[in-house]
């Protein structure tokens, strides 16, 4: 195992806690096992990650919960040295402290970090679904629905089940009919970013309102469902401006795309199970910062091109998978 890593940027919460700027994501797509993600998981610990970004739909809380407990037991990590994130999936919307519960048995935890609503409407699909599946109790956003689950949300801060809550998949519009209504507010927000898919405008509201934007899909999601991929998508890494600045540096661009947005004061949840990636992508985060320069030039790499686009949440009438985002 490599030397653990060290200095990795944080982010101050408006909670006051303090997460790490890069973290592992576990979400193994359709191609990889939770075994294979919860031994990532352990070895990402050791190399130094002390952010995980967890969810009950990936299937794999409860597997990595055992490797948690491993590494608690044998000293390698203590549980306040971590920082871990869950989220309640869309069919438990009206039962969140329940999922919520279940999620800390699964990890084997007291409390987790940060929970958030991992979508904006109680719409869901079945694990491993094609793109053209649709539920027919699937609905709009309703400001009043999303707000029964956030209160339940912030009921669990209350009980001291969670030291913070989020939002996810959300948009500038959506945020600005909510965080009014809101007794406690989000801490951070999840959402899709990479240099194809920059989201400037949705990132800078976040910011200006103390959330802390967390950026998936930080390299383009080469591991994404079938269900999400489509002709016309864009390869970040292929890219002529993410290429140019690793060719600068000497490095993979995948990398690039990681540096790029810890620099812009995100939060980046890459994914890898591969030991010599995760480690890279961490100690990436250290060592080697792009110049303003760079960074500029990789505003140029905006194509407008979201890869999660999320049509199997369509609801009936719905024709366009852009009408979830507006």
């Amino acid at each position: 195992m490599s030397e653990c890593i060290t200095h990795v940027p944080v982010r101050k919460l408006n909670t006051g806690a303090v997460m790490p700027a890069i973290g592992l994501g576990t979400f193994g797509s359709d191609k990889y096992t939770p075994e294979q993600i919860s031994a990532a998981v352990a070895g990402a610990i050791k190399a130094g990650y002390r952010m995980l970004d967890c969810a009950s739909v990936y299937q794999n809380e409860d597997q990595i919960g055992e490797v948690l407990s491993a590494l608690f037991a044998e000293g390698a990590v203590k549980r306040e040295d971590l920082f871990i994130t869950s989220k309640v999936w869309n069919d438990q919307h009206r039962e969140v402290k329940k999922a919520c519960l279940k999620s800390l048995d699964d990890l084997k935890l007291s409390y987790i970090d940060l929970y958030f609503v991992h979508w904006p409407f109680p719409n869901y699909h079945a694990p491993g679904c094609d793109g053209d599946s649709r539920n027919p109790d699937s609905k709009p956003f309703s400001v009043d629905e999303f707000m029964d689950t956030w209160r339940q949300c912030e009921e669990l801060v209350d009980l001291g089940l969670v030291k913070a809550i989020g939002m996810s998949n959300m948009t500038v519009s959506k945020l600005e009919q909510v965080l009014p209504l809101c007794k406690i507010r989000p801490a951070a927000l999840e959402l899709e970013c990479h240099p194809s898919f920059q989201q400037q405008e949705l990132c800078e509201y976040a910011q200006k309102r103390n959330i802390v934007p967390i950026g998936f899909c930080p390299i383009g999601s080469p591991s994404r469902p079938e269900r999400d991929r489509c002709e016309d998508d864009v390869v970040d890494m292929q890219l002529p401006e993410v290429i140019s600045v690793a060719n600068a540096h000497n490095i993979h661009p995948a990398l690039v795309c990681i540096k790029w947005a810890v620099q812009r004061g995100l939060c980046t949840i890459p994914f890898s199970v591969k030991e010599a990636q995760y480690i890279s992508n961490l100690k990436c985060t250290t060592e080697d910062p792009l110049t303003e320069s760079e960074m500029r030039s990789l505003d140029g790499a905006e194509r407008n091109c979201r890869l999660v686009k999320g049509q199997v949440f369509l609801w009936p009438g719905a024709t366009d998978w852009k009408q979830l985002w507006e």
